[in-house]
């Protein structure tokens, strides 16, 4: 797909909200929110493609929704995006516990499950309809080291203290809960465990994707700061995108 293309494309991401997003008021003033944590804060959303709440200086973006699971699975996004480096680059163990965040229709989820044939690949998603899609995929293919898990946008529902990879692939940016999805993450990360957050790079204005879909590394190191996380690395090997380590300090 041609960047211009691309761009249409994400024209139309969209399409859905969570129900929490949904519910926002548009029309209040920047405020901070009553939470335990109060990190966050809502105003009129400034484009099409941001939900009118702010995290760390940042609007969230609105949510690509099961029906742009075609976009997801398309025959070139591996020579767009070099998935396969990306993959390659985590070093699986056999034995690895994986979580896929924002799992989708699974393109992440069946390329990793063959890498840990001891171990598991949890796919995580909000939408039962791209889970469905995965289970369906599974069935057909014979693969039993997959587990579905039906997340909610606070808590994705991993298992404590053991899991060994945690892999955001463009969905970070998404969350309309960042702060209490990212704690939960931490709190799943065995005692090596590791992040690989994967944004399209917002520092790059060649990559031809919507402003609220990208993040730069600054940003990202400050968000994941607040949960507890440090930058280990940030692999500059992919086209368009960071590929960001994080471990606990």
């Amino acid at each position: 797909m041609e960047p211009i293309f691309r761009y249409v494309f994400l024209l139309g991401w969209a399409v859905l909200l969570t129900n929490a997003c949904a519910q926002q008021s548009t029309s209040q003033t920047k405020q901070e929110t009553n939470t335990a944590e109060g990190v966050y804060t809502y105003g009129s959303p400034t484009s099409a493609d941001g939900i009118g709440k702010f995290y760390q200086g940042r609007e969230i973006a609105q949510v690509m929704g099961h029906q742009g699971a075609g976009w997801l699975e398309r025959l070139r996004r591996e020579e767009e995006e070099r998935t396969d480096l990306l993959i390659k680059a985590m070093e699986l163990k056999p034995t690895d516990v994986v979580a896929d965040i924002g799992a989708g229709s699974g393109y992440f989820t069946f390329r990793m499950s063959p890498l840990v044939p001891q171990g598991e690949v949890l796919a995580v998603d909000i939408q039962p309809e791209m889970l469905a899609m995965i289970k369906r995929k599974m069935k057909d293919e014979g693969v039993e080291n997959i587990q579905t898990v039906l997340g909610t946008v606070e808590d994705p529902k991993l298992p404590k203290d053991s899991v060994d990879w945690v892999l955001l692939v463009d969905s970070y940016h998404e969350f309309s809960h960042p702060y209490e999805m990212m704690s939960q993450i931490v709190a799943s990360l065995s005692p090596s465990g590791k992040v690989a957050l994967v944004e399209y790079r917002a520092e790059d204005p060649l990559v031809m994707i919507k402003p609220k879909h990208k993040m730069t590394e600054a940003q990202a190191v400050k968000e994941m700061q607040a949960i507890g996380l440090e930058l280990v690395e940030n692999k500059d090997i992919l086209p368009q995108q960071h590929l960001m380590i994080f471990q606990k300090k």
